[in-house]
């Protein structure tokens, strides 16, 4: 937005500044890239004993400035024995390990993987990665989390209850069956200890990777088609074999799997794959970008005939050829729009040593052109960390020293150039070593789990691991962003609002330019500006709360401050007291009047934001409420228990005369005119409960439920709606139609702005 438009002129870039509070982790981290955060607001951090998921919430009713963290804890799962080679290998195992050859012997002694009940070495305990899907995933319709240990165990998780992790399947022993059922039972001859490792390392995972939400066509009985929603997850193995899965979705477990097709990658030594996403005039290309140990970097076509959009290249894509022994430990891939061709480009980029492979892809005549080569001479040792904001089109590599660097792609006419901009964590956390890195999902948070740094360059013997937190954006950056938004969800830019939260909770006031833009974007009619103005009020009245509350404790400046060791002055103490009593109003009696007015002034415009805030409120309620009466109206099969009260929100919509919405009005002349009324019972004793509170409702037995924007979310086959504050649920029926759904559950809790789950 420009500066004509309200929002101030663009200003330089924001001074990364430090995040209050930093979390101490149990135990150390470990694994390759401990750190991720998930698009639903969650960091989770891979160590020795488990996996820390620190999940940030806007609270609204805290006036403390700090990040509000809720943490859990998801443990390490049971182990159990491999399936697929168990009968051959056990045979095997003491042939092997008496052979006279030392290359064979030591080689299945030292396999911690192979044998881990005889190894000389410790066992292999903790996470090595943990990796999260995209939102709509599980059946709260939040993110799944995909974890693999270090004795190579996979499973996915679920958070069904928000405090408490489930898992659903896993796929370690899922895939070893297949691979019995399908290969290895076929062979009759004894097996060698090359091929013993051969099956060994082909289940073996080394790295997986979510891919975007897809949908899938469906045929029933009757050759209906229907859409399905679903996921794919690609796990790589040590052999080079990538295993797809696709999975339903919500995602339940076992019975939600669809499919898993094997890929033969061709890659030696591969390392790190990650998915490839291209669109171009409506057209959806999706492919696996596999790094390789030795160099070579390659995309691989997957088989997409089910998948509803997008289709596959057709042979293998070359990016890196050479077999220069650089190893690839980080792929990334970013969608950009290119200003000189006038359209959108896929960029990928890859951590290689101590430079960054970058290749531009981009479809055009027919063809799909590839552009290639290495940005150098970035830090002065390896890359150990690299990240993107997809949302901004910008990469950040780190060091383990605490050295980030920024790349901001900027297109040329031939080529593409990276803008550096240097990020010593050291000048902003301190000396540390860092251990991780992880952006949030609109970019205005840096997670780092760090360390202590060296002690007068002595390492340190115990050290203690935390995740820090850098604040990457300004106020005037994040306030822009979340008027210029495509996505219009509070939920989904939890980080946005969390530094617009911090500055009007410090500086006490909503800027005016932000409420200038603000109006002029009201009046598009979203919603979703509505509820920003709901939040803004509501986060001025905590800070305004908050400041009259210290009122009563602030010190007075206007006492006179008295040196005992002053004789002069301890002489004229008496005299000072009498002088004081003879005056009709003391010194202290003017600071206590003037606290007094403050605290009476403070309350009045408490008071009067209030009445502002439940007018926002009633407009949020009201828009909602046409929403749902738009949804009922068009869906013609609702069964006759549904629990909507539509009569009720049309009564309600009416009585007010101030809301004049034309549409609105139609809306519930169209819902009289074909009597679609359904009646809201108790989910306790499920007696009628009557429209007389927008907010609660109270049946004849005195059960208290409470309305929480009448949003409804799945779960076990029925339908409930629940909001996390709240903490209050009511039981419905309504049509199994996941559109539906995804429109309703969109947005958070009207009343206290939490997340419906």
């Amino acid at each position: 937005m420009s500066a004509e438009q309200g929002m101030p002129a663009s200003s330089p870039r924001a001074t990364p500044t430090r995040r209050e509070p930093a979390v101490r982790l149990h135990y150390p981290v470990c694994g390759p890239q401990p750190l991720r955060w998930s698009e639903d607001n969650c960091v989770s951090v891979c160590t020795s004993r488990d996996v820390s998921v620190l999940e940030q919430i806007s609270n609204i009713h805290s006036s403390a400035p700090e990040l509000v963290l809720h943490r859990t804890v998801l443990p390490e799962p049971p182990r159990a024995p491999k399936v697929a080679i168990k009968d051959e290998a056990e045979e095997r195992k003491p042939v092997f390990a008496s052979s006279s050859d030392p290359t064979v012997s030591q080689d299945i002694i030292s396999e911690q993987s192979f044998n881990p009940e005889k190894t000389p070495l410790p066992s292999m305990q903790g996470f090595k990665y943990a990796s999260w899907s995209p939102m709509g995933c599980d059946a709260n319709g939040r993110c799944l989390l995909a974890t693999l240990t270090m004795d190579n165990r996979l499973s996915v998780y679920s958070s069904l209850d928000r405090l408490q992790w489930v898992p659903l399947v896993d796929l370690t022993e899922l895939y070893a069956q297949e691979l019995h059922e399908a290969n290895f039972k076929q062979c009759k001859c004894r097996l060698s200890e090359a091929e013993t490792q051969r099956r060994q390392s082909m289940q073996t995972p080394k790295y997986m990777e979510w891919s975007g939400l897809c949908t899938t066509t469906k045929k029933t009985h009757n050759n209906q088609i229907l859409n399905v929603g679903s996921i794919l997850l690609a796990v790589l193995f040590e052999y080079g074999n990538i295993a797809v899965w696709e999975f339903q979705r919500p995602f339940r477990g076992k019975e939600s799997i669809v499919s898993c097709d094997t890929i033969d990658s061709g890659v030696a030594a591969p390392s790190i794959l990650s998915w490839w996403e291209y669109e171009h005039s409506n057209r959806k290309m999706r492919g696996l970008i596999v790094g390789s140990n030795n160099g070579p970097i390659k995309i691989l076509p997957v088989n997409l005939a089910p998948v509803k959009g997008y289709f596959t290249v057709r042979l293998p894509l070359v990016l890196w050829q050479d077999g220069d022994q650089m190893p690839v430990h980080s792929i990334q891939c970013l969608s950009l729009y290119h200003p000189h061709l006038e359209s959108n480009c896929s960029l990928v980029v890859a951590a290689r040593g101590t430079s960054v492979f970058w290749c531009l892809l981009q479809y055009s005549k027919g063809n799909l052109n590839i552009h290639n080569s290495h940005v150098t001479g970035l830090h002065s040792s390896p890359i150990v960390f690299m990240t993107v904001d997809k949302q901004n089109g910008v990469i950040y590599t780190c060091m383990g020293d605490g050295a980030v660097l920024r790349l901001n792609p900027i297109f040329t006419d031939t080529a593409l150039k990276f803008e550096h901009q240097l990020i010593n964590l050291k000048d902003i956390l301190g000396p540390v070593t860092t251990h991780g890195m992880g952006l949030s999902p609109c970019g205005a948070y840096m997670a780092c789990v760090t360390t202590e740094g060296l002690d007068r360059a002595l390492p340190l013997v115990n050290r203690t691991f935390q995740v820090q937190f850098v604040t990457l954006k300004t106020f005037e950056e994040a306030a822009e962003q979340l008027l210029e938004s495509p996505v219009q969800n509070l939920f989904k830019q939890v980080d946005l609002t969390d530094v617009v939260r911090c500055k009007i909770l410090k500086d006490e006031q909503i800027p005016p330019f932000l409420q200038e833009a603000l109006d002029k974007k009201i009046k598009e009619g979203s919603t979703y500006f509505w509820r920003l103005r709901l939040f803004l009020l509501r986060i001025y009245c905590q800070a305004l709360k908050k400041s009259s509350s210290e009122v009563l404790w602030r010190p007075s400046h206007n006492e006179t401050k008295i040196r005992v060791t002053d004789a002069c002055v301890l002489q004229r103490k008496d005299s000072e007291e009498e002088d004081s009593k003879k005056g009709p109003v003391g010194e202290t009696d003017l600071a206590s009047l003037g606290v007094a007015e403050g605290q009476a002034l403070m309350e009045e415009k408490v008071l009067e934001l209030q009445g502002k805030i439940e007018a926002v409120e009633m407009r949020v309620v009201q828009e909602h409420m046409k929403r749902v009466l738009g949804e009922v109206y068009l869906h013609t099969q609702c069964a006759d228990d549904t629990s909507i009260p539509v009569s009720g929100i049309c009564d309600f919509i009416t009585s007010d005369e101030k809301y004049d919405d034309h549409a609105a009005r139609v809306l519930i002349g169209y819902v009289l005119m074909n009597k679609k009324f359904f009646h809201e019972r108790c989910s306790l004793c499920k007696e009628v409960l009557p429209f007389a509170d927008r907010k609660q409702a109270v049946c004849s037995n005195g059960h208290i439920s409470r309305r929480c924007s009448l949003t409804y979310q799945t779960f076990e086959g029925e339908m409930f709606r629940k909001c996390l504050l709240h903490d209050s649920i009511a039981r419905c029926s309504v049509p199994e139609d996941p559109e539906w759904l995804q429109r309703l559950l969109q947005d958070p809790c009207t009343f206290c702005d939490s997340p419906i789950f």
